[in-house]
């Protein structure tokens, strides 16, 4: 398999609500997590690629974000590029800094994905989700229940029409919640680490029918850093511990619904870059932004045969350490999700599960793994999808 880039440094500051932190405060924590981790300097990065999708709605700070926020790491004039991708920014920095590495370009790049998007008033928080449509077209007729959030009333329609064709029950989706919260609740960097109980999340509070209040991410602070570095460069550092790129694949959405979505898209793209079997991954991290999506992508994502995802959740093996260990990390859902560093959390989740270094969350022998995190919204489909295949 590909060989021609690696991750040597991940770090993570932990995710949860955060009022008295900044984004240069969490994004520096995280970016000398990384560095640390991979044993090198800010002078040895050749160049940095910062993942941040709403500090201008919430902090004001609309331009040179990562500038702002890293002045202080030690980096000496090296380049800095400023991405934007709604939820889908940390991976969509990562696919552009793997790029640069295999093609010359930089022999190290480091990603930061950094997001504050707690404010004294909630409504900020939730308009600034809401950004993230084609605000120049109506917004969908299924959108609006009141929720508060326009991408819970998106899911919830996909969800409702999901149980219908496959029988999937409230139950069920309940279930995800509860898988989820019990990984997080092993994770120290998770947002929420208190385990709960199917009927505690059906009694939680109805936001979109059949979505209640913990089948839905929440709004949090965080950040997440990763060094990515040349086979070069890897044997200069002997002491680095490896962790391969097999691919990367990013998709837009399409609009009117005449290609696939952009999940599987971009997916099972990465399937054929990585020359991979889905059914041969052990541990990945997609996208739950609501715990169904969980459910829907173990068949769409081909993490199992069709027809077969609700047995899988029924089975348990999509557990930790089960035969293919979905969201170890607690997934957004429970590890948490501020929209920039979620990108690049799932993959210092998934280094550290490659490394054997995931503690009770660690799925045995895991040596593939994926990762897939979309955003936005464009007519009937996601706005974009990044996947991306790691290695040992």
């Amino acid at each position: 398999m590909n060989k021609t880039c690696a991750i040597i440094g991940a770090g993570m500051t932990p995710f949860g609500k955060f009022p008295d932190k900044t984004v240069r405060m969490l994004a520096e924590q995280a970016a000398r997590a990384a560095l640390d981790n991979a044993g090198i300097q800010p002078k040895d990065v050749s160049q940095v690629y910062f993942s941040n999708a709403v500090s201008g709605l919430i902090t004001g700070q609309e331009m040179i974000r990562g500038q702002a926020a890293l002045r202080f790491l030690g980096l000496s004039g090296q380049p800095i590029f400023n991405v934007e991708n709604a939820c889908a920014s940390g991976s969509t920095a990562f696919h552009l800094a793997w790029n640069a590495v295999r093609s010359g370009q930089a022999e190290v790049a480091l990603v930061v994905g950094a997001e504050r998007m707690t404010h004294e008033d909630k409504r900020v928080s939730l308009g600034a989700l809401a950004k993230a449509v084609d605000l120049e077209e109506e917004l969908p007729a299924h959108v609006g229940s009141g929720s508060g959030s326009i991408f819970m009333d998106i899911y919830a329609a996909k969800t409702r029409k999901f149980m219908g064709e496959t029988g999937a029950t409230r139950e069920d989706l309940a279930q995800i919640v509860v898988k989820s919260r019990r990984a997080a609740s092993l994770n120290p960097v998770a947002q929420f680490r208190a385990e709960t109980t199917v009927e505690a999340v059906l009694a939680s509070r109805m936001i979109s029918d059949p979505l209640t209040l913990q089948m839905c991410s929440s709004i949090g602070d965080g950040a997440a850093a990763v060094v990515l570095c040349s086979p070069a460069f890897l044997k200069r550092h002997e002491t680095a511990r490896p962790v391969w790129v097999g691919g990367s694949v990013m998709v837009s959405g399409s609009p009117d619904g005449s290609l696939e979505p952009c999940p599987q898209r971009a997916t099972f793209g990465v399937y054929e870059q990585a020359g991979i079997d889905p059914l041969d991954i052990h541990v990945a991290e997609v996208h739950d932004a609501s715990a169904p999506s969980e459910l829907m992508y173990y068949e769409s994502l081909g993490l199992c045969r069709p027809g077969q995802g609700v047995a899988l959740l029924r089975s348990g093996a999509s557990d930790l350490n089960g035969r293919v260990s979905v969201n170890p990390s607690g997934g957004l859902l429970s590890k948490g999700h501020p929209i920039g560093a979620t990108g690049v959390a799932q993959l210092v989740e998934l280094t550290q599960q490659l490394r054997g270094e995931s503690g009770p969350r660690q799925r045995e022998n895991a040596r593939l793994a994926l990762a897939e995190n979309g955003g936005g919204q464009v007519g009937v489909d996601g706005a974009t999808a990044v996947a991306t295949i790691l290695h040992v």
